[in-house]
């Protein structure tokens, strides 16, 4: 027992300088950034600028990985799982971290106890399009002509419990709208069956839409935040239409699986807000329809903690479940 001990003691007393040590020569190697959604999705475009800078600023490849599937948490699931040596993060989103755990009862990871959180990147709105068939142009002409047709239309998302999802069930609990849900996997094939008119609605994240609706292939109706987006100035919001208090937007934030030697982690939250921080960083999401945001690890997690309340509140009082 006595030897036992002795080891026990000096695994502790040299885990510091072990740590330490990994921190000195990291990064070592390429690392990656696992994207829990398809390519062409929000998550995925903010992803990609965020992890091409970050393999400036850490002078090894970032690489991005896509694991889509089941509202982004099978990818986030794997993260959870890896190695918490610094060379694999994930871009957690509102989906990953505070929907999924209500809307999966037989989730694989905890979305606290399982991370570390490294620093928000950024904020998004949901962005409410239609095909452009549909005859309305505000969100007052929208429910009028969706109400007086109950059941005829189809809404689309990234994926049963997904935000999409969350928003447009949000919107119809507000304004006692009957449409059908039709789940894609992701925000991208989303777009593109609104686009092929596969489905009429979709309340998407901003960067995933925000070029279709200037390219005119599907309609802006109104955005999800409590205040208009600068991509779009002349859409109006969703509270200002109608619906005081609403909201539905997505944040973005880089975090690893827990664990991660406190050293390296503060060099990764160090480089994430010099990248977030720099005006053309910024100024590139802005153009994609992302507002670049930061916060401290503390501050992450509790914006975690919150919205898990939140979101379990919205899916029990519209019954959503998923297997």
């Amino acid at each position: 027992m006595t030897r036992k001990m002795l080891i026990v003691a000096m695994a502790l007393f040299f885990a510091p300088i072990s740590q330490q040590l990994a921190a000195q020569g990291y990064p070592s190697k390429p690392s990656r950034m696992v994207i829990a959604f398809p390519p062409g999705g929000s998550t995925d475009i903010v992803g990609r600028i965020v992890a091409q800078k970050m393999g400036d600023r850490l002078g090894q490849q970032v690489t991005v990985e896509n694991r889509g599937g089941a509202g982004g948490s099978i990818g986030t699931e794997a993260v959870a799982k890896a190695a918490p040596d610094g060379y694999t993060i994930t871009l957690a989103t509102t989906s990953t971290h505070v929907v999924a755990p209500a809307a999966y009862p037989k989730l694989g990871y905890d979305p606290i106890r399982d991370f570390a959180a490294v620093s928000l990147v950024a904020v998004t709105p949901y962005l409410l399009v239609v095909h452009p068939s549909l005859d309305v142009k505000t969100v007052k002409e929208f429910v009028a002509f969706v109400k007086a047709r109950p059941g005829k239309f189809n809404y689309a998302s990234a994926g049963s419990g997904s935000t999409t999802h969350i928003a447009m069930e949000m919107l119809k609990l507000a304004a006692g709208l009957y449409v059908v849900h039709i789940p894609y996997n992701g925000n991208g094939p989303a777009g593109t069956a609104v686009v092929a008119g596969q489905v009429e609605i979709l309340f998407g994240s901003m960067p995933a839409v925000l070029p279709l609706a200037k390219g005119g292939r599907v309609r802006a109706i109104a955005v999800g935040t409590p205040k208009r987006s600068p991509a779009l100035p002349d859409v109006p919001t969703v509270a200002e239409s109608g619906f005081p208090g609403f909201d539905a937007s997505l944040w973005l934030a880089v975090m690893t699986p827990a664990g991660v030697p406190a050293p390296v982690l503060g060099r990764l939250q160090k480089e994430v807000l010099t990248i977030i921080g720099n005006k053309d960083n910024a100024a590139a999401l802005d153009k994609a329809g992302a507002e670049a945001l930061t916060s401290t690890p503390e501050e992450l997690m509790s914006m975690i903690r919150d919205g898990v309340q939140k979101y379990a509140k919205v899916i029990k009082e519209a019954n959503i479940q998923v297997d």
